[in-house]
């Protein structure tokens, strides 16, 4: 067996540390639960010990299986061993909401507790939506001051270890600092060579909010995914000339802005030449080339828009940066 590749380490400001590459489960159409554990259980053995899953995704079940499974292969010697994120739904973003949705999820995922608790999008659904299966009209006003103290709340309790957002720009996140006793650990967001994302960056790096990337790879080939970044020239230069693959360029330029990266891939080849950036770096000239690369957002969540619905433009949801 080869040996398990290290991936290396970030602290978070609630003292956890968490891999810098997790392992995403966010797929459509999703494979059947046993086959995703035994993807899930590959994945631990080349070397990921940080995983992403959320309630929406209904991966949590397979994925819990696939820690179980670990442990009694021995691949993982204990449970703190592997770095589990969850998330909350938007149907459940209200102050009352979240422990039962986190105890669900703790019970789907065979855990005591997850390593990191994310709130999914500044956005709260109606009750009775299915899935992504809204309009901008399902969307009701959000108390981000109730569902924060929820939050704070599950991390008392040690059933959260951290607890962070997905999806907030400055405008959400000052909102929400203003009424934390427990600042955000993280903040969720789409970022890759496409989407530098870099004001939000600046703004959590004051706030010591740790950024990770999520589709930093353009989530290319999925559903809603965009070739923007794997069929991207400047990208694509630059990995012929290094030898490495466009998917290692775009995750080591996450890495050397300070972030973290949620990626997903279930091929074997490719998830461990995923982890396969740490001992090499991006020249000065390539970082240039990077930098010119046109910027666009590549997911916009327009189902959560409408002119008749509680967010009313693109501009509103992203904080004026859509």
């Amino acid at each position: 067996m080869e040996e398990a590749k290290k991936v290396p380490e970030v602290t978070l400001n609630s003292g956890t540390k968490m891999p810098i590459i997790g392992f995403g489960t966010a797929t459509s159409p999703l494979p059947q639960p046993q086959e995703l554990t035994s993807i899930i259980v590959d994945a631990i053995e080349i070397g990921y010990r940080h995983f992403d899953t959320a309630s929406i995704y209904g991966t949590e079940q397979p994925l819990g299986h696939a820690a179980s499974k670990a442990l009694e292969l021995g691949l993982i010697k204990n449970r703190d061993e592997v770095f589990i994120t969850s998330k909350l739904w938007a149907t459940d973003n209200h102050h009352d909401l979240v422990l039962p949705a986190l105890k669900t999820t703790l019970q789907k995922l065979g855990l005591e507790y997850v390593d990191l608790y994310l709130i999914h999008w500044p956005v709260r659904l109606r009750h009775g939506v299915e899935g992504f299966n809204c309009t901008g009209e399902d969307v009701i006003p959000i108390d981000i001051k109730g569902t924060w103290e929820a939050m704070e709340e599950c991390y008392k309790l040690g059933l959260a270890m951290s607890i962070g957002v997905s999806n907030f720009g400055i405008k959400k996140l000052t909102q929400l600092l203003e009424h934390a006793t427990i600042p955000p650990a993280v903040n969720q967001v789409e970022m890759n060579p496409s989407w530098h994302q870099g004001k939000l960056r600046e703004f959590c790096k004051q706030k010591g909010i740790h950024v990770t990337a999520w589709s930093p790879l353009g989530a290319y080939k999925v559903l809603w995914g965009s070739s923007a970044v794997m069929e991207n020239p400047i990208l694509h230069e630059i990995a012929m000339a290094r030898n490495k693959s466009v998917a290692q360029i775009a995750l080591r330029w996450i890495y050397e802005q300070g972030a973290s990266a949620i990626v997903k891939s279930f091929n074997k080849e490719r998830m461990k030449q995923n982890l396969d950036i740490f001992d090499w770096e991006l020249r000065p000239e390539e970082l240039d080339k990077i930098n010119q690369i046109p910027q666009c957002r590549l997911s916009k969540a327009e189902m959560f828009v409408s002119e008749n619905g509680h967010i009313k433009s693109l501009e509103e949801l992203w904080d004026g940066d859509p």
